[in-house]
């Protein structure tokens, strides 16, 4: 079973209906113990680093979601979901997330962005840097659909295994160890974000 981490934000009903159309068994919850006994987890989430932290400590997650990242289960953050894996974020803040992941999180600032609109809202192209299973079918300026204003910097380089430019380049997929995470959104990129699903439900099944 997916546990799809519910903490009172982020546009879960299409998290799961997503997963479930690649056959996978996903329940969203709020429930630590759930959590931690699932299969795999996906940490979704819209809406602000800051709230996104408070309503996690509120529900008593924050442990249980880096207990899950520590498990070696396969975890999957999507969006918010990405950005709260590292140090901090300078969105009215700076503001402290979970800290699993060396780096922080930065708007879109800068001459380079003149003319463009922030927040990038709509489809953008991949830049494959390294092979992951999550990535496997999806092919180099694959399309993607993006929501954001802020984009993570990774301390290490090497966790970035997709980028996207957008006046900047920036880290359009992470991954390390059982974690791979995603600025934009799978469950609203059609075949491209189904096939990631997909790819990250076998690797649940162990397949």
């Amino acid at each position: 079973m997916i546990a799809i981490v519910d903490y009172g934000m982020g546009n879960l009903r299409s998290v799961e209906k997503a997963l479930s159309r690649t056959g996978a068994a996903v329940r969203v919850t709020s429930d630590a113990g759930q959590i931690l006994g699932a299969d795999g987890v996906v940490l979704p989430g819209v809406g602000a680093f800051g709230a996104c932290m408070d309503n996690l400590a509120s529900r008593g997650l924050v442990e249980p979601v880096r207990a899950a990242v520590r498990s070696g289960r396969p975890f999957l953050g999507i969006c918010l979901g990405l950005q709260l894996l590292f140090e901090e974020s300078e969105e009215f803040g700076p503001v402290r997330g979970l800290g699993v992941l060396p780096g922080r999180v930065v708007r879109f600032a800068g001459r380079a962005l003149d003319g463009l609109k922030i927040p990038q809202m709509g489809w953008n192209r991949l830049r494959i840097r390294r092979s992951v299973p999550e990535l496997a079918g999806i092919e180099e300026g694959a399309y993607v659909y993006f929501v954001h204003s802020y984009y993570v910097v990774p301390t290490d380089a090497d966790l970035t295994v997709a980028s996207t430019d957008y006046g900047v380049t920036f880290a359009a997929a992470i991954a390390w160890n059982n974690v791979f995470a995603c600025q934009f959104h799978p469950e609203k990129s059609q075949s491209v974000g189904l096939r990631l699903l997909a790819n990250f439900a076998a690797r649940v099944n162990g397949s």
